[in-house]
């Protein structure tokens, strides 16, 4: 079997979400004459701005004090706007269909708000394919630290060693890895040059974790 239960980060997993919000960060920060490279935003992939802020580091660089209320509302209506005809990732919804069929229970756990996730999971049709959705304030820190991915296995009733855990960030395999769970990386195009050498895969796509599960 290839595991007792698959838990799914949800953001540039289950639909790509990270792209259009990168883009967006991108946009505020050459509308002030600064650019965002890839390398130094992907620190707060998975996260929060706990981890890294791009709040904090545009306010750096330019020596300024932002109204973020402000523009947080404008940045969100620009993600949501690029996200607003996006499906799920290419593949999985057949590798969630391939798990159901073979009694293997799966889990969402995401550093982000139930307002975003179970939002998306309800609009795209994906929420009966999870036994549980643990989010941001289901345990009492978020990645890195193991205890979403903690909290989902003590849902299940598993045995953490026995849980595959499937993400994109690194910060998402580190907090896989201190929760003692097995870890398989779907890049995405905001993470494709991480160094993800720690997982036990790197995988092309979920055409190819297909392929495994059968």
């Amino acid at each position: 079997m290839l595991a007792s239960a698959v838990l799914f980060d949800f953001d540039g997993i289950l639909v790509d979400t990270e792209w259009e919000i990168y883009q967006a960060w991108l946009e505020t920060f050459q509308e002030h004459g600064q650019d965002l490279p890839l390398s130094l935003y992907t620190r707060c992939i998975g996260s929060d701005f706990d981890a890294w802020s791009p709040k904090l580091h545009l306010e750096d660089l330019t020596k300024f004090k932002f109204d973020w209320i402000q523009m947080d509302e404008r940045r969100q209506v620009r993600i949501r706007s690029g996200l607003s005809e996006h499906g799920p990732i290419d593949g999985v919804v057949n590798v969630l269909k391939s798990l159901n069929e073979q009694g293997i229970p799966a889990a969402v756990v995401s550093s982000s708000s139930h307002h975003w996730v179970d939002g998306w999971l309800e609009k795209l049709g994906l929420v009966g394919y999870f036994q549980e959705i643990v989010c941001k304030g289901d345990a009492p820190r978020i990645k890195p630290a193991p205890d979403l991915f903690l909290e989902a296995a003590r849902r299940l009733k598993m045995d953490p060693a026995e849980c595959l855990v499937i993400e994109d960030s690194l910060n998402g395999l580190n907090a896989a890895k201190a929760a003692g769970m097995r870890a398989w990386i779907v890049p995405n195009r905001v993470t494709v040059g991480l160094d993800f050498s720690q997982a036990e895969r790197v995988l092309s796509g979920f055409a190819e974790m297909e392929q495994s599960i059968r």
